[in-house]
């Protein structure tokens, strides 16, 4: 089990500038759906954003602290469009 603040300690470890919600989906610490907002996607694909916030995310998923994750990335830029 992981807390909210934990998932968005370990993206802002790696996503330094990241706007980063997370929302605990059962209230059990290990389905969370997460909104990272970075400059550090800018230029890249979705894919490529994904594996940089599952990459930070590594240690929490392989273990299975974390057993399910939604995950939205937007670069600045794509939030402010969508938003």
């Amino acid at each position: 089990m992981v807390s909210p603040d934990q998932v968005m300690t370990m993206i802002q470890a790696e996503l330094p500038d990241a706007q980063i919600q997370v929302q605990d989906l059962t209230g059990g610490g290990d389905h969370y759906q997460v909104t990272v907002v970075s400059a550090l996607f800018e230029g890249k694909g979705l894919v490529q954003q994904h594996q940089l916030v599952y990459g930070a995310l590594q240690q929490a998923m392989s273990s299975e602290a974390i057993h399910a994750l939604a995950l939205k990335t937007y670069t600045p830029q794509a939030w402010t469009a969508a938003n």
